[in-house]
């Protein structure tokens, strides 16, 4: 068991293994921050696919870490905790949907996703405070992950990015 801020997680369990990214969840600072990183492996292993199958990739990352961040959270009896990350995975996997991967891309798109996530323009605020459990959980960084993709994508089509 690993304790943080007196919650115990069991990173045996599988569901809050995936849950805290990996255990990443886990940093002392930034947590969600450095969850975030977690959605890379996914990021290069589906980059050459078509944006079809990254856009499935991504509803699966979602609907699968609504399950996971609900059972994670009921089994720590503290709806969001700042380690519970799953969020951060899928919300950044969103952000580089069709995007060119490349470092520049990645820093712009990662840059974007923290931006959202943490600021929670409206409406991701009022999704963060009025959608609870494991949907709840998720709906605030899917969003804040669409925020990005836009702006990503509109970065690619001027030419700034890319």
């Amino acid at each position: 068991m690993i304790l943080q801020h007196k919650i115990a997680f069991n990173l045996k369990k599988p569901h809050q293994f995936l849950a805290l990214g990996f255990g990443l969840g886990l940093a002392p600072k930034a947590p969600g921050t450095f969850g975030t990183l977690a959605a890379l492996p996914f990021i290069f292993a589906t980059m050459q696919l078509g944006w079809q199958w990254q856009v499935l990739v991504a509803v699966l990352l979602s609907v699968v870490g609504i399950w996971l961040c609900g059972k994670t959270a009921d089994d720590v009896q503290v709806h969001d905790h700042s380690a519970i990350v799953w969020d951060e995975i899928a919300g950044f996997y969103i952000t580089m949907i069709g995007a060119a991967i490349s470092w520049q891309s990645l820093l712009v798109g990662f840059l974007l996703f923290r931006f959202f996530d943490i600021l929670k323009p409206w409406p991701i605020k009022l999704l963060d405070k009025q959608v609870k459990g494991g949907f709840g959980i998720m709906i605030d960084d899917v969003a804040a992950g669409l925020f990005s993709l836009i702006i990503v994508q509109a970065l690619f089509k001027t030419g700034y990015l890319g």
